[in-house]
C-alpha cells in the first residue's frame, strides 16, 4: 500500500533523491506525503502535506530544510488508521522530536501498545497505528546502553521494540542522534535496499531507485537492516547475522517513465505486444512443440502426470487471469482446475486433494491475501507454484517454483500489461502440462506455438487505426452513462469481468461483468437505453448463443456494443456499435479482446477528468488484509 523511500549518502544533499523516489512510488498511496532529514547542522526536520506529492513539493518550496542533508526518509500514504490529513501523515515523531518513523502495514495490537505508552507519559499527536512505533523506539533507545557514539544503539532499540509488536510492517527509523544510519525492518510487507557506490537506499519497491542502482537486497520476513552510506548489516529479529548476495535487476530504468504518453496506463497498454514477446518467445520450443521454463519444477513430465488438480488462486485482475487459466488447463492438458479468490480460499478450509498443485498469481508477489492463501496451501502439504512479475518478491521466494512474467515495472494502478503477461504465462503452462501429460501431440503443440508468435502483430494492429477511432467515438457518447454491463461466454466471461473492473477502477462508473447465458436469470432487468451493454462476440463455438443473448438485449431497447472478429457480418446486424478485432484462435481471443476494453475504460476516464494512473481509494500493491 504505502510507499517508503530512504537514502544515506556519503556526501551531498539527498532531499531531491527523496522526492524523486517518492514520485516513483506515488502509485502505492497518495492520501498524504512527508519527508524527514537530519541536516548538516544536526537538526531533525520534518515536512508533511495532505494530498498528492505535489502538495509536499510546494510545502518544501515554501519552507525548505535548514541546510543540506545526507540522510533522510520519505513516505507517501494510503490511509488505513486515521483520516488522510496532515496530522496523520508520515513520518511520525517521538515525544522529544529525536527520531521519526515511516511505516507501511498494520500494527494489530497498536491500541494496547498506545494505552501502555500513554500510561507511561507518552504524548500522541495522530490517530495512526504507526505512531506507537516511534514511541516504542524512543523508550528503548533511552533505556539501552550507549549513546550517540554507539553506532548500534538505534538498531538494538528497534529490535527490542519490535518484540512486542503484532502485525504486518515495513518500517524505517531515522534518529537525530545517529545521523549517518537508517534502521529498517520488515514483516509481511515488502522492503528492499539499493546498493550504489556513493549511497544506500531503501524502498518499498525497486523502481524507486532503479535510476541509481540495479544491485538490490530484498529483506525477508523478520529481518532488520542497519543502513549506512557504505552498505548494510542484516540481522534476524532473534539477533543472528544474515549474509545475502545482492540481486541484479535488469529492468529498463526508462520503463518507469511515461516516455511521452499522457498516462502510464496508456503507455503500458501500448507495451503489450512487446510484453507478449518477452513473456513467451524465449520459452517456445518449436521443434518439440513444447515450452521450456527457467524453473525445473515445470519441466518435469512425471511430476505433471501426477498432478490431479490445479488450484488457481489470486485477487483482482490476477484472479480473472486465473479464470481464463482454468479453461486452458482443462482444454489443453485435460487437467481439472478451479479458480478461487485468495481472500476466501485461505479461510474456507478447502478440502485437500492428493496430487493437487496450488498456483498463485500475483503481479507484485506481495499481495497479502494471496501470500496468506499460498502459506495455507503449503501448510496443508500442497506444492506451491506461482506466476509473478516482481523478481525477488515474497511470493517469488516462498513458492516451490516460479514463472516470471517479464512484463517490467507497471506503474499504473489498474493492471493492463501484467494481466496480459499472466494470460500468456498460463497459456504456456497449459501447453507444457498438455505435452507432458500426452494431451497435446507435437504437431498440436507446434500449431499453438505458431499462433502465439503470430499474435504479436495482431496486438500491435489493435493499438492504432479504426479500432482506436471507434473506441474514442463510443467513449464520447457514453462517458456519462449510468453504468455498463459486460457479457461474455466461455473464455470471454473472465474478459467481461476484467473489462468491467477496468471501467470501475479508473472512471468510477458502475459496471458488471456477467456470463451472457446467465443474463436472463436476473441482470436482464437492468437493460434499458441508458445502460450500454458490451458483448464479447468473437469467433467461438458459442458465438451463435452469444448472438441470441445480444438479441435479448436489443429486444428490450438496450444499447449494444459488440466486440467481434474482423469480417463477422452478423454482429453489425444486431449491435448499435461494432469494434472489430483480429480473428485469432479461440484460446488466444482473451489476449486480443481485453485490449479494446482497456482502451475504452481509459478513454472514458480521460473524458470524465479522472486520475487515471492513481484512481481514488486504490493502491497498486495491496499488502494489508
Amino acid at each position: 500500500m504505502c510507499g517508503i523511500f530512504g537514502a544515506v549518502a556519503r556526501e551531498g544533499d539527498v532531499s531531491g533523491a527523496l522526492l524523486e523516489g517518492l514520485r516513483r512510488l506515488e502509485y502505492r498511496g497518495y492520501d498524504s506525503a512527508g519527508l524527514a532529514v537530519v541536516t548538516t547542522r544536526g537538526d531533525l526536520e520534518v515536512r508533511r502535506a495532505e494530498g498528492r506529492l505535489a502538495a509536499l513539493a510546494a510545502r518544501l518550496r515554501e519552507s525548505s530544510f535548514g541546510g543540506s542533508a545526507s540522510v533522510g526518509i520519505g513516505h507517501t500514504r494510503w490511509a488505513t488508521h486515521g483520516a488522510p490529513v496532515e496530522r496523520n501523515a508520515h513520518p511520525h515523531r517521538d515525544c522529544g522530536g529525536e527520531l521519526v518513523v515511516v511505516h507501511n502495514g498494520i500494527i494489530e495490537n497498536y491500541l494496547d501498545l498506545r494505552r501502555d505508552l500513554a500510561a507511561r507519559g507518552h504524548r500522541f499527536a495522530s490517530e495512526t497505528d504507526t505512531e506507537v512505533l516511534a514511541h516504542l523506539v524512543e523508550e528503548n533507545l533511552k533505556a539501552g546502553a550507549g549513546g550517540p557514539a554507539d553506532a548500534g544503539a538505534l538498531a538494538r532499540a528497534v529490535h527490542v521494540s519490535l518484540a512486542g509488536v503484532r502485525g504486518a510492517y515495513a518500517l524505517v527509523v531515522l534518529s537525530r542522534s545517529h545521523p549517518h544510519t537508517l534502521v529498517a525492518a520488515r514483516a509481511d510487507v515488502p522492503l528492499c535496499l539499493g546498493l550504489a557506490r556513493d549511497a544506500t537506499y531503501c524502498a518499498s519497491d525497486v523502481p524507486a531507485f532503479l535510476d541509481r542502482t540495479r544491485e538490490v537486497i530484498f529483506l525477508h520476513n523478520g529481518e532488520v537492516a542497519e543502513i549506512t552510506a557504505g552498505g548494510y548489516a542484516l540481522r534476524r529479529l532473534e539477533g543472528e547475522r544474515v549474509e545475502r548476495a545482492p540481486t541484479r535487476i535488469d529492468w529498463d530504468a526508462a520503463a518507469v517513465e511515461r516516455g511521452g504518453y499522457p498516462h502510464f496506463m496508456l503507455k503500458e497498454i501500448h507495451e503489450q505486444p512487446d510484453v507478449l514477446a518477452a513473456a513467451a518467445f524465449d520459452r517456445l520450443d518449436e521443434a518439440r512443440g513444447d515450452v521450456r521454463f527457467e524453473d525445473p519444477l515445470f519441466d518435469d513430465d512425471e511430476r505433471w502426470r501426477k498432478v490431479s488438480r490445479i488450484d488457481l488462486v489470486a485477487c483482482g485482475s490476477a484472479l480473472h487471469a486465473g479464470f481464463v487459466g482454468r479453461f486452458y488447463f482443462e482444454r489443453l492438458a485435460r487437467l481439472p482446475a478451479q479458480a478461487d479468490f485468495a481472500s476466501e480460499y485461505r479461510y474456507r478450509a478447502p478440502l485437500p486433494a492428493d496430487g493437487a498443485l496450488f498456483l498463485a498469481i500475483s503481479q507484485s508477489g506481495e499481495t497479502a491475501d494471496t501470500l496468506g492463501a499460498a502459506r495455507e496451501a503449503a501448510r496443508r502439504g500442497l506444492p506451491v507454484a506461482a506466476i509473478v512479475n516482481a523478481v525477488g518478491s515474497t511470493l517469488w521466494r516462498e513458492a516451490h517454483g516460479v514463472v516470471g512474467t517479464h512484463a517490467g515495472p507497471e506503474v499504473g494502478v489498474a493492471a493492463t500489461k501484467t494481466f496480459l503477461a499472466q494470460l500468456v504465462a498460463l497459456y504456456l503452462l497449459a501447453i507444457r502440462a498438455g505435452r507432458a501429460r500426452g494431451a497435446l501431440t507435437v504437431e498440436q503443440g507446434r500449431s499453438r506455438i505458431h499462433d502465439l508468435r503470430a499474435l504479436r502483430a495482431h496486438l500491435g494492429a489493435l493499438l492504432e487505426g479504426q479500432t482506436r477511432a471507434a473506441i474514442a467515438r463510443i467513449a464520447e457518447r457514453e462517458k456519462d452513462a449510468k453504468g455498463f454491463l459486460f457479457l461474455g461466454r466461455g473464455l470471454q466471461y473472465p474478459i467481461a469481468l476484467e473489462g468491467a473492473l477496468k471501467l470501475k477502477e479508473i472512471s468510477y462508473l458502475h459496471a458488471e461483468g456477467y456470463p451472457a447465458g446467465e443474463m436472463k436469470h436476473g441482470p436482464i432487468a437492468l437493460v434499458e437505453k441508458a445502460l450500454p451493454v458490451v458483448a464479447l462476440a468473437t469467433s467461438s463455438p458459442l458465438l451463435e448463443k452469444t448472438f441470441t443473448n445480444m438479441q435479448e438485449v436489443r429486444a428490450r431497447g438496450g444499447k449494444l456494443i459488440a466486440i467481434c472478429s474482423r469480417g463477422e457480418a452478423a454482429a453489425s446486424e444486431v449491435a448499435d456499435e461494432v469494434l472489430e478485432v483480429p480473428a485469432v484462435p479461440e484460446d488466444l481471443a482473451p489476449l486480443v479482446n481485453v485490449i479494446p476494453l482497456q482502451l475504452l475504460a481509459y478513454e472514458i476516464a480521460r473524458l470524465r477528468g479522472c486520475d487515471i494512473d492513481m484512481p481514488r481509494n486504490l493502491a497498486k500493491s495491496v499488502t494489508v488484509e
